[in-house]
């Protein structure tokens, strides 16, 4: 929601440049340049007006410098779900396979 803050999300607003830099011709918040000011990927699906922002340059790197997997969670063969995260500081051996 785009207010006298900046670009903002609940409580969390993004200040915007005061040269209007980041209104298109029509006026309208030019996401492009948004993503291009947090160095963020940025893709839109014209066909249902969607856009999707990726993560930064910077935090990728950072991800993959600190060789810490991300979190996810599966179920066992019981359907008891089990994370990533309940097993940090372990060896831990990941056995997948997939049918495709």
């Amino acid at each position: 929601m785009l207010k006298p803050e900046g670009l903002c999300k609940g409580e969390f607003c993004s200040p915007l440049p005061a040269d209007g830099s980041w209104r298109d011709a029509e006026g309208r918040v030019d996401l492009t340049a948004f993503a291009r000011r947090f160095d963020r990927p940025v893709v839109r699906d014209e066909e249902h007006s969607v856009w999707a922002f990726g993560e930064s340059a910077s935090a990728r790197k950072d991800d993959l410098l600190s060789l810490q997997a991300p979190d996810f969670a599966l179920p066992d063969l019981d359907g008891n779900m089990h994370s990533l995260s309940d097993y940090r500081g372990k060896k831990v051996f990941l056995y997948a396979l997939a049918s495709w």
